[in-house]
């Protein structure tokens, strides 16, 4: 069952396995509740994810830092080509329900520093431990039925008041 919902995948490009096999779990998650992906669209986390969503027939969207859309990783199916390097985060950020973060260097960290900002749920497996707001997850299995809860309140809430 499809879903209109969107779930970001933040990490680094360059990541320890254990965080991408984390990442790759999300993947298949997300895609197998329905929803789409979208991550930075580059490596490591991001390539990850999209493949674990990719082995499960899943949608993947890749918002890239470059100008070329063949700067994406092969499991990315939409590429959106911004230009604008780093400041492609906020992009990342607002275009999404709620953020999963896995692992992650500086990007990462503003991500969430954006995604904190703007309200917008984060929940974290092994990254920043800079706020009692995120949400923590064990597992990639909990932090994805974590996503799919907030994106349930998030639509009752504008059902409630449309």
């Amino acid at each position: 069952m499809k879903h209109s919902g969107i779930i970001g995948v933040i990490g680094a490009s360059i990541a320890e396995v254990k965080d991408e096999n984390i990442a790759y779990e999300i993947g298949q998650e997300i895609a197998l509740e329905g929803y789409m992906l979208l991550c930075g669209g580059m490596g490591g986390i991001m390539e990850a994810a999209c493949r674990g969503a990719k082995s499960n027939n899943g949608t993947t969207i890749g918002i890239l830092p470059g100008e070329n859309s063949s700067d994406a990783n092969k499991y990315i199916d939409i590429p959106i080509v911004t230009g604008i390097s780093h400041a492609r985060n906020i992009i990342i950020v607002r275009s999404c329900d709620v953020i999963i973060a896995v692992g992650g260097e500086f990007g990462t960290l503003s991500e969430i520093a954006f995604a904190l900002k703007l309200n917008k749920p984060v929940i974290g497996i092994n990254t920043w431990n800079v706020s009692e707001s995120i949400i923590k997850a064990d597992n990639a299995k909990q932090a994805v039925a974590k996503a799919v809860e907030h994106i349930a309140v998030i639509s009752n809430n504008i059902k409630l008041w449309s």
